[in-house]
Order: C-alpha cells, then sequence, then structure tokens
C-alpha cells in the first residue's frame, strides 16, 4: 500500500510538472529572447546568427538579440547557456567548432555537446576558402603545397582561433598534402581577415561568409574553396578537392538550447526557424555570404541531434588521425 501511494504521489508530481510546462509554453514567447554566438561580429556564426534571428523575430512576434560572447573557440558561450534556465530565452547559434571539434582540442572543455544541449535546428553551411594576399607568389593550391614542401614551416596561415573548423580543416590540408605550415590563431575571424588584407601574414582559412566582400574587392585572392563543389556564389575560385581529391571541409550551424528545454517550446522555436529559413529573402543574404541552408543536418530536432553525433565521431577521427595535440 505504501509502494502504491509513493507510486501516485510520483504521477501526480510528474503530472504537475508537465501541466507546468505546457503552461509555460502556451504563451511562449511572451519577452525577447537571447541568442548567443560563442565568436565576435562579423565571423560566419555571427552573419548565421544575425540572418535567421531577424527573420525568426518577424515570425514569432517576439525580438530575437544576439548577444556575442567570445573565448576557447565558443566554449565559454556554450558553457553559460548550459547554465541557463532551460525556457527557451536563451539559445546558442552553435556550429561543429562548439559542438564537435573543441570539447575535444580543451582538456578543461567542461560541456558535454550531447546531453547539455536540446537541438532545435540546422541552420545551413559555409564552405570554407584558402585565401592569400595577393602579392602571395603561389596562385594555386598546387603551387602552395610545391612552396610548403620546399620550405616546411615557413608559410604562415591564419585563422579565427584555435579549435575553430577553419584550423581543424587546414590540420587536414596539411596532412593530406604532407606539409607543414604554421598557424597563427586570432581572437575572430574578423581581426585575421583584417591582417591578411593589411600584408600582415600571407595566408588564411577563413570562412567564405566571412570573406567574400574583400574576395569581391580583390584585396585577398581565393586559391581553393573547401566544399565538394565550386561554391555557387564564387564559381571561378577551384576546390581543394581538384587537387586533393575527396578532400572537404565546411562550417555548419546550428540553434540548441540548454537540455531539458520543453518540447513544445522547442517546436515552436523550430517551426520559427525553419519558416524564416523558406523565406525568399532569407535564401537570397544566405546566397550572398556563400551559404548554403539545406544539408545533411535535417530540419527537425531529431536530425540534427543524429547529425551532431555523427560529426563529433568524424572530427575527432580528423583529430586524431593530424595527431593534433589538446591544449589547456
Amino acid at each position: 500500500m505504501k509502494a502504491l501511494r509513493v507510486l501516485f504521489a510520483g504521477a501526480l508530481i510528474f503530472a504537475a510538472a508537465q501541466n507546468f510546462a505546457r503552461a509555460q509554453s502556451s504563451d511562449f514567447p511572451n519577452h525577447p529572447i537571447k541568442l548567443v554566438v560563442g565568436f565576435g561580429a562579423g565571423g560566419s556564426t555571427d552573419v548565421a546568427a544575425r540572418l535567421i534571428a531577424q527573420r525568426m523575430s518577424e515570425v514569432l512576434g517576439q525580438s530575437i538579440l544576439v548577444e556575442n560572447r567570445t573565448g576557447a573557440s565558443g566554449l565559454l558561450a556554450a558553457e553559460d547557456v548550459i547554465k541557463s534556465p532551460p525556457d527557451g530565452y536563451t539559445l546558442m547559434m552553435a556550429s561543429q567548432t562548439v559542438l564537435a571539434v573543441a570539447p575535444k582540442l580543451y582538456r578543461k572543455a567542461t560541456i558535454d555537446p550531447v546531453k547539455d544541449f536540446a537541438p532545435i535546428v540546422y541552420c545551413g553551411a559555409s564552405p570554407l576558402v584558402l585565401v592569400v594576399h595577393p602579392s602571395f607568389p603561389a596562385h594555386t593550391t598546387a603551387e602552395m603545397i610545391a612552396m610548403a614542401k620546399a620550405q616546411p614551416g615557413k608559410i604562415i596561415f591564419g585563422t579565427g582561433g584555435v579549435g575553430t573548423t577553419p584550423h581543424i580543416a587546414s590540420e587536414m590540408f596539411q596532412f593530406d598534402a604532407g606539409i607543414k605550415m604554421s598557424h597563427v590563431p586570432y581572437r575572430g575571424e574578423a581581426g585575421a581577415i583584417n591582417d591578411l588584407v593589411a600584408g600582415q601574414i600571407p595566408a588564411m582559412f577563413a570562412n567564405l561568409s566571412a570573406v567574400g566582400g574583400q574576395l569581391a574587392g580583390g584585396t585577398v585572392r581565393g586559391l581553393a574553396v573547401t566544399s565538394p563543389q565550386r561554391a555557387p556564389s564564387a564559381p571561378d575560385i577551384p576546390t581543394v578537392a581538384e587537387t586533393l581529391p575527396g578532400f572537404a571541409a565546411d562550417t555548419w550551424f546550428g540553434i540548441v538550447a540548454p537540455a531539458g528545454t520543453p518540447r513544445p517550446v522547442i517546436d515552436k522555436l523550430n517551426a520559427a526557424a525553419r519558416k524564416a529559413l523558406a523565406d525568399p529573402d532569407t535564401k537570397k543574404r544566405y546566397a550572398e555570404v556563400g551559404m548554403t541552408i539545406s544539408g545533411p543536418g535535417g530540419s527537425t530536432p531529431e536530425e540534427l541531434d543524429t547529425y551532431i553525433k555523427a560529426e563529433i565521431a568524424k572530427w575527432a577521427k580528423v583529430i586524431d588521425d593530424a595527431r593534433i595535440q589538446p591544449m589547456d
């Protein structure tokens, strides 16, 4: 009898919790939502966040405010998000840098990308591009590889930071090409791009969405994109795969919330994001910066969850194969 009373009490508590969650989500959202970006303004993740936030705000009838919180390849922002109330009002524009790469590269990483987040929606991807200063002697990927083989470690390249997708893709590039270059990490892509334009560094791996304006203006020169096919927004730039068959890497983006966020809230956010991504103006603006919207991450929370798990395994193998050492 006592056991039955305990079970009955537990059932009542569970039902009350469910009713509370439904009540909370029924009028969601009733105040502004924060969308956290773990990188500086002007980088690819920031661009992706601001493009979708504007349209989602219109769909939901509430402002979505983008907040930049930099540090440790997005891990500082991720830690802040998972400590926030799981009510749908604090979200994160995540990427494989934050969810699939940084947790393995940083010894002090405290997040569990599978357990600590509730996936909401896949938002698209940006191919990377190997860009050089106009004065750089090599004009093709093959010429750059030949230069690096002749002078191991002499070619300096920048990225938006240690553990970012451009960094790991560059390590994969060196591993596949059998070369060694010297990495200079920046606190975000914008600083690296500025130094490249100024001639302070000769080359860098960047997201196409972040450096498209410089390519169009001729202040940098593109050697190769890392997508399997040439990018529609930069069709004259060859792919790395045309020189190193099979090479492919890009930066994907997805909105996530703290684990425990009520499913009705997740569904409402997913529906708003999908409507925003289907908007012709959003599609046009994504295409203008070299981003694609559809992709392997699907459109449902479950599909994004499956994709995140696959990406964790994929990039762990890249890190292990290239013998990239974890850092503090």
